[in-house]
């Protein structure tokens, strides 16, 4: 039926109203010209036409909605479209969906973006070869695999909240958020992309890589939802591939299995860490073997430092995170004083490593102290009087402490490399302090360096740090306002530490060692304590820790005298309705393994 008819009267063309398909089955008035899609379809979501032959006028219908009827035969006529023309997916309407944003990274972004990878994450993350990247660049135009890898590595480096790119690589780097808007829009371009090719079937070492980069860009937003699925697709796709088996390696390239081996190892720390922070379970053992320090004789310290940062998570199995998560019975004193003996002796006093990854070890080491501290008390094993000091109430003195000496030793460049998950490990330690100085008040001993200087020192780190002043520092100050409420926190640099530390932004001034120079981190002495009138000025009722002092520090050798807590088991309840209070608001959240 012709919509224009001729009128014999005049040369005028007169239109004839019609409905458009939809809105004629929908039982709607259709507001369109005929011409183009009418409103009602374009606001429902529906292909716009008109091709059903018009039928006699009379009796209406139901008029129930069918709109998601109508979406279903569309959806239906569109497949079998593609399957009677064999179209491809690139010829397919689908296309647009998952085809590439033209002109969104420059050559110099991307180079940009892979050096500061190299310079400052490849220590903790040596999983690529910079000439290998360089030839995944080059395949770009022609595979959607390796264009998703070198966006996701650009989108993870522009996340980083410490990325300091060459000026004018990022457009309107002056606006705010710039790097971080950038790297978000790439991620999601990536993640985008990736949907249009079947990468789960046939999973390559690319793959794997992408979805690690996809987790550690998600755990920089914040978003621990999105980044354990990453995480636990970069685990599956790692097995799916048959990483976790040592013949596995036994064929191709040097570099390429050397570092396919790193990876499966830096997916197994990962998982380890994550399990702890978020009570995850396990998927990744140590089935195969640790690389070695002949890999690479151009990387033997890189190498040797991520060889220790494997050995200090091993202990971490499916045993501890069980218990962890309360999904396996069978704790033990005995046990668990054997795990804390294996922490505190598994890194040297000399550090064979970069001075970002040797931050990375000594955090690590002593976040992992806490953890053990705490299923421990979970438990009921302390005791106020056991010999072993890391079965009693006041351990958490002693690791913070031994954090707080070490973290004095390094700069802040090679402590913001990590990313929020240094602050948030700190503040782990900090927030297990505050419980233990609200549960176990010490004697009053002015001057003595003692638990509250340590605080104040984690209070004057954290707000120094990246991220730390604002996310973690107002929690911190809120859980110690709310456990300490008489606890003053003035400026949280008025204890300083001798030697290395001053007004707050004085604090780091060191630049960061080249990655592959070896320093002797681990080595250098803990804070001597001030001289008295400091302290007389800013902490009249300071704790004191009893026993004898070693380099200024009171050694753990005797039981404090509990004058708050009648029995361990109040201590215990004490604690865990504090650790309750903050649980979501960042304790058990550190991860820098990374981000």
């Amino acid at each position: 039926m012709p919509l224009m008819m001729p009128d014999s009267t005049g040369p005028a063309i007169s239109t004839v109203k019609r409905a458009c398909d939809c809105c004629h089955k929908r039982k709607v008035k259709c507001i369109g010209d005929g011409t183009r899609p009418c409103k009602n379809c374009t606001a429902a979501g529906l292909t716009c036409t008109y091709n059903a032959i018009p039928q006699k006028k009379g009796p209406k219908g139901s008029r129930a909605k069918v709109i998601s009827e109508l979406r279903e035969t569309q959806r239906q006529s569109q497949l079998a479209a593609r399957a009677r023309h064999g179209l491809g997916f690139e010829a397919s309407q689908y296309a647009n969906a998952f085809s590439r944003t033209p002109d969104l990274l420059s050559m110099e972004l991307i180079t940009s973006c892979v050096d500061y990878f190299f310079a400052n994450m490849y220590p903790t993350q040596p999983i690529l070869h910079r000439q290998k990247v360089g030839e995944t660049i080059g395949k770009m135009e022609n595979s959607v695999e390796a264009y998703c890898l070198v966006v996701s590595l650009c989108s993870y480096m522009l996340i980083q909240p410490n990325t300091k790119l060459p000026a004018g690589i990022v457009p309107d780097a002056e606006a705010p958020n710039a790097h971080l808007n950038l790297g978000m829009t790439l991620l999601d371009e990536a993640i985008r992309v990736r949907k249009g090719y079947d990468y789960i079937e046939s999973p390559s070492i690319w793959s794997v890589i992408t979805s690690f980069f996809f987790f550690g860009a998600h755990f920089c937003l914040d978003k621990h939802n999105t980044a354990w699925f990453h995480l636990r697709e970069a685990t599956t796709l790692a097995q799916i591939m048959g990483m976790q088996d040592e013949n596995h390696y036994s064929q191709g390239d040097l570099v390429e299995t050397s570092r396919r081996r790193r990876l499966y190892w830096l997916l197994f720390i990962t998982e380890r860490a994550y399990a702890i922070q978020r009570h995850r379970p396990l998927t990744l053992h140590a089935t195969i073997n640790l690389p070695t320090l002949n890999d690479d004789p151009a990387e033997t310290v890189e190498l040797s430092g991520f060889i220790h940062l494997v050995t200090l998570f091993k202990p971490f199995d499916d045993t501890f995170v069980g218990l962890w998560n309360k999904a396996r019975v069978g704790c033990s004193t005995e046990w668990l004083a054997r795990l804390q003996n294996q922490l505190s002796e598994a890194l040297p006093a000399y550090l064979h490593s970069t001075e970002s990854q040797a931050v990375d070890l000594r955090t690590s080491q002593q976040w992992l102290r806490t953890m053990v501290w705490q299923l421990s008390i979970s438990h009921g094993y302390l005791s106020s009087a056991a010999a072993d000091s890391a079965m009693s109430f006041k351990y958490p003195i002693e690791i913070s402490r031994d954090l707080i000496a070490a973290t004095s030793g390094f700069s802040q460049s090679a402590m913001e490399v990590h990313g929020i998950g240094l602050v948030e490990k700190l503040f782990d330690v900090a927030c297990t302090l505050t419980d233990v100085m609200s549960c176990v008040p010490f004697e009053q001993h002015t001057f003595e360096y003692g638990p509250r200087d340590y605080l104040n020192q984690f209070l004057s780190l954290i707000s120094t740090l990246r991220g730390g002043q604002q996310r973690y520092l107002p929690l911190l100050l809120s859980k110690i306002n709310d456990t300490l409420p008489q606890m003053p926190t003035p400026g949280f640099s008025m204890v300083q530490m001798p030697g290395g530390r001053g007004r707050i932004d004085e604090i780091y001034d060191s630049s960061n060692p080249a990655s592959g120079d070896s320093t002797p981190f681990g080595g250098s002495p803990p804070p001597q304590p001030v001289g008295p009138q400091l302290f007389q000025s800013a902490y009249q009722d300071d704790f004191k820790l009893p026993g004898p002092t070693s380099n200024g520090f009171p050694m753990m050798t005797s039981a404090p005298s509990y004058n708050g807590i009648q029995t361990p088991a109040q201590l215990q309840a004490a604690y865990q309705n504090s650790r309750n209070a903050y649980s979501g608001l960042g304790g058990q959240s550190g991860f820098d393994h990374n981000p």
